[in-house]
């Protein structure tokens, strides 16, 4: 792989390939890089838009959303995929 095609990859977005619900706010991941592992987002859920997400209902109400590459809500709450990601690697 060439120097340039190297760096381009390195600075892709991570596109999340599927998730599902674990226990709690723990959700399971996997990305098409074949990362995968669980992250847990009870602390993350500050501010209105998290709000509902605390409710245990409403936040296995997530799905992947095919253009965004993310777990999305159907309040418009998301994260970054970027986030996921690096959650993903400093807790796997």
């Amino acid at each position: 792989m060439s120097v340039k095609a190297r760096r381009a990859a390195e600075n892709m977005i991570p596109r999340l390939i599927f998730a599902e619900h674990v226990r709690d706010r723990t959700i399971r991941l996997r990305f098409a890089d074949g990362a995968e592992g669980e992250v847990d987002l009870a602390a993350e859920l500050d501010g209105p838009v998290f709000e509902p997400l605390k409710d245990d209902g409403f936040f296995r109400q997530f799905r992947v959303d095919p253009e965004l590459h993310t777990i999305v809500w159907p309040n418009g709450a998301d994260f970054a995929p970027e986030f996921l990601y690096e959650r993903l690697k400093v807790h796997a």
